[in-house]
Formats: C-alpha cells, structure tokens, sequence
C-alpha cells in the first residue's frame, strides 16, 4: 500500500496494489501491519455498504462528538466522486473542501479523519460504496452540511440530482458555523 497525502490536512489517499489477471482481479484493501507503519489509527468498529445509482447524491454527513468518526472509504463497484470538508477549527485548512475520483478497479481509497464532513456523487449505476468507521453510528450525534451550497462550489457532475429530503434540508456551512459559534468561513 501507498499512503499519499492530500490537499486537506489528515487525509490520506491509500493506493493498493491491484492483481489483474484473466480472471479478474485482486487487491488488498486493509493491513493493520501497513497502517500501523503509516500511523494511522486501525481500531474500526462498524463497517458500512450503501449502493446508489447514477446522479445520487449523498452527504456532506458527519457525526459530532464524541460519537465523530473516521472514514476508511473505497467504491468496491461503479464509480463515484467522493468529497471531503474539513469542519476542524484548528486546521489548517478548516472549512476546505476535496474531492476525489474513486472507482471499483484502481485500487484507491481515502482515509478521512474524525471532523470532516463526507459526501459522494455515483457516476454510474449500482455505485456500491464501503466505509470502515472507528465509532458507532449514533443517530443524535448526526449532523451535516448541504450538498449545493452555493459558497462551497462543489463540482458535481449531475445537474439533477436525486437527493434524499433530509440531506435537502441540511444547512449551509455559514448557517452551520453560526448555530455552532463560530464565524470563521
């Protein structure tokens, strides 16, 4: 495994070697030994499979404390575009956003760190995407930030969006930052 790092402060694009043969392929996708060395923590306690289709959007989710967590995340079918927010106060690069291409064959996933915010695009049908969590789901500690918000700027590929109607009425990370006290943006 490579561990690469990333425009946003945390997170780390890991690229497993990938095995093509005629039959197929194969790739490792976790070896505690290997995140050990690259000191990324291995504790997960919840792993996670959502499939989606084409124009699906989902995110930009987090958990607040002290249920946050980190994200371990790979398409295993499809193809997505994969986005990261930084919601860290002292970082570096709080309030910047990321995103990445991810696809079933390359071989690459992204660790994201506890205080991001975390969304996707399928870019094509039965997307199926996987998340090794290091805490429990908890449905009070949930929280997010809305997919289009203007000043964010993300670039999603579909202009149509199917949205679930909860992620419609997230707010906008200003309305986000204000309810929370702060006025940094």
């Amino acid at each position: 495994m490579e561990f690469l790092t990333s425009p946003l402060s945390g997170i780390r694009i890991i690229k497993c070697p990938v095995f093509h043969d005629d039959r197929g392929y194969f790739l490792e996708s976790f070896n505690r030994k290997q995140w050990e060395e690259a000191g990324l923590p291995y504790e997960f306690v919840q792993d996670n499979q959502s499939l989606s289709n084409k124009g699906v959007i989902r995110g930009l989710h987090f958990q607040r404390k002290p249920h946050a967590q980190g994200k371990l995340v790979r398409v295993s079918s499809g193809k997505a575009i994969d986005v990261m927010l930084d919601l860290r106060p002292d970082s570096p690069t709080f309030c910047k956003h990321f995103s990445i291409e991810l696809d079933a064959t390359s071989g690459v996933m992204v660790w994201i760190p506890a205080g991001f915010a975390h969304g996707f695009e399928a870019l094509e049908d039965n997307t199926v995407f996987n998340y090794k969590v290091t805490a429990y789901y908890d449905s009070k500690s949930e929280a997010g930030i809305r997919f289009d918000d203007p000043e964010l700027n993300i670039n999603w590929m579909t202009r149509n969006p199917l949205v679930s109607q909860k992620d419609k009425l997230l707010p906008t990370l200003r309305e986000w930052l204000s309810a929370s006290g702060s006025d940094r943006l």
